[in-house]
């Protein structure tokens, strides 16, 4: 006998792939390049970095710190722009921190497609929020992320932290 099968919906997330559907090349450096921080979710800008909500984020909080320079090699970074994405890094942790209590946090650079790196020719890094048990079933069995918030609401509570 065959089981029942469940359907997890998530409507909203139909936005985003309608979105990136509509878009090609470089969605980084358009957003670098734009003025409409609020609909991309741009939580801060520096001189040569910016920092903005991963539109499908691993956990609740999930951001990227991203050069406005387009490179996918970390060597070619200069110590100004390596500098800032991290002091960058560490004010987006503090907001995030503040807004949401994470237990611990993820960071990391994808270098390359067999790394991981999904938008390969410009690098970011990532910013991932973790709270003990937030890897639960859905994750194992149906593929499947479950996220309390919306993104624009997460965007509001950690941008009301940022200092």
């Amino acid at each position: 006998m065959l089981g029942t099968m469940e359907h997890l919906w998530a409507p909203w997330r139909n936005l985003y792939v309608k979105d990136s559907q509509k878009h090609e090349g470089n969605i980084f450096a358009r957003i670098a390049q734009g003025t409409d921080d609020e609909s991309h979710y741009v939580l801060a800008r520096g001189k040569c970095s910016f920092a903005v909500l991963n539109l499908y984020p691993y956990n609740t909080g999930h951001l990227m710190i991203i050069p406005y320079r387009e490179t996918g090699a970390l060597e070619d970074l200069s110590d100004d722009e390596m500098v800032e994405m991290m002091n960058m890094l560490k004010r987006m942790k503090a907001a995030v921190t503040a807004a949401f209590q994470p237990q611990g946090f993820n960071v990391g650079i994808n270098l390359g497609a067999a790394a991981g790196a999904g938008i390969e020719q410009h690098l970011h890094i990532h910013l991932v929020p973790r709270w003990r048990g937030d890897c639960n079933f859905m994750t194992t069995t149906a593929e499947t992320r479950v996220h309390p918030n919306d993104l624009a609401t997460v965007y509001n509570a950690i941008k009301k932290h940022i200092t």
